[in-house]
């Protein structure tokens, strides 16, 4: 139990880590005109460490305020088992034998588009990838999509809009993308177990309307930068590289499927993961870089906002169950900017009683609003992590995202609403 005023200390927190959120950018300019002090600037100015940072200044408050037995049950209570898993995830679906798997297949679909340039190749990483996450997790389909989208287009020169244009439907596309089945969107396996949801549900409730919204905001952003997109030759493939023997692909999908299979047991996926080390390891030939800096990263922001985000629920669950279920569609959808969407739904079934209208309008709204900002969907900081560096002062403007993000997310509102 927390006292009172630890309540109020972790909202207020909260609060400075969303507004240090939004603040990163300045900081990284800080960086570049403070050169004495650009270390502790640019610190301050990683996305990933923000919600990271004050954690540890709310673990801090709490040993001075109720001492260091509440303090440390607090921390040891929380569930890490997410920030692990995206870890993980992240790190074995960026690893060559699956990126290559991956890039060639989404050659052989944009083929079959027969569009100029890089505009069929476009149209399928935004549609097809994100749909995937339905089965590889989002965290894994975030991860794929950016680096694909990293290397063919943003290391080669598109303009800014483009940029935060792609950046913006990715997130909302991979926030909805995952609604196909019960296990592969947090938001959805947050409720699923509770509410007898299963894959046919999931299906038939949401799939269907998460794939048109989630090719249309394709087709759309890319018919908006067709003229650029068009002129931008595709890539040479890289059949003249080193090719990566079929087995040890196969060995790397392997540990890929069983990371997602055992997403829920931290001791068997980290088991896994650190088999796959050695593997990659022994093969370094056939290996890139392992991404751990980012990885580690993402986790870091993920375990602070379930750090600071579990004492928020004495104002936010009364807020949210205060709705209709006309009103919650949309209030889920705002809230979930400004709040982790795993977090809204996990509120939701700590209710009993509620309708199937609420619960509909609470799920769809949370995965709607998941693209609006870096913190409203878990698998978002990948993605932020991966591409932030072709951005200005390598950071991400959260004005310039959320602005990407509005158009797809209403698309996504109305699908949701209107099917």
């Amino acid at each position: 139990m927390t006292s009172d005023t630890i309540q109020w200390v972790a909202a207020f927190l909260f609060a400075v880590a969303l507004i240090h959120t939004f603040s990163t950018r300045f900081f990284e300019h800080l960086a570049h005109t403070q050169p004495d002090h650009a270390g502790i600037w640019h610190l301050l100015g990683e996305v990933e460490v923000v919600f990271g940072f004050w954690a540890l200044i709310l673990v801090l408050a709490m040993f001075a305020i109720d001492g260091s037995a509440p303090a440390i049950a607090y921390v040891e209570s929380r569930n890490f088992t997410e920030p692990l898993f995206v870890f993980a995830i992240m790190v074995i679906a960026a690893t060559r034998p699956i990126l290559r798997t991956a890039t060639r297949g989404v050659r052989l679909l944009a083929a079959c588009l027969r569009l100029p340039g890089s505009l069929g190749y476009y149209i399928t990483v935004m549609a097809i990838i994100p749909l995937l996450g339905s089965f590889i997790t989002e965290p894994a389909a975030m991860t794929l999509a950016a680096l694909i989208l990293a290397d063919h287009f943003f290391a080669r020169g598109i303009s800014s809009r483009l940029k935060y244009a792609t950046l913006g439907v990715l997130l909302v596309n991979v926030s909805i993308g995952g609604t196909l089945t019960s296990f592969a969107a947090p938001p959805v396996l947050m409720v699923a177990g509770k509410w007898g949801w299963d894959v046919a549900f999931m299906m038939t409730t949401f799939g269907w309307k998460a794939a048109i919204a989630v090719f249309i905001n394709a087709v759309a952003v890319a018919w908006l930068f067709r003229r650029e997109l068009a002129r931008l030759p595709l890539m040479a493939d890289d059949d003249g590289a080193v090719p990566v023997p079929v087995p040890l692909v196969v060995v790397h999908l392997l540990f890929l499927a069983g990371v997602v299979v055992f997403a829920h047991h931290p001791a068997i996926f980290l088991g896994l993961f650190l088999f796959f080390l050695g593997v990659a390891s022994a093969y370094q030939q056939h290996q890139d870089r392992l991404i751990l800096r980012e990885g580690l990263l993402v986790a870091f922001f993920l375990a602070g906002l379930v750090v600071l985000g579990g004492l928020q629920q004495w104002w936010l669950q009364p807020v949210l169950m205060g709705m209709s279920s006309d009103a919650v569609f949309v209030g889920a959808t705002v809230m979930t900017a400004f709040t982790d969407n795993a977090a809204l739904t996990y509120l939701g079934s700590l209710v009993e009683g509620l309708s199937d209208e609420f619960k509909y309008a609470l799920v769809a709204g949370a995965v709607t609003g998941g693209g609006l900002t870096i913190i409203a969907n878990a698998p978002n900081p990948a993605g932020v992590a991966i591409l932030k560096g072709h951005l200005e002062d390598e950071a991400v403007n959260p004005l310039s995202l959320f602005v990407a993000a509005l158009p797809p997310t209403l698309v996504a509102m109305a699908a949701f609403t209107l099917l």
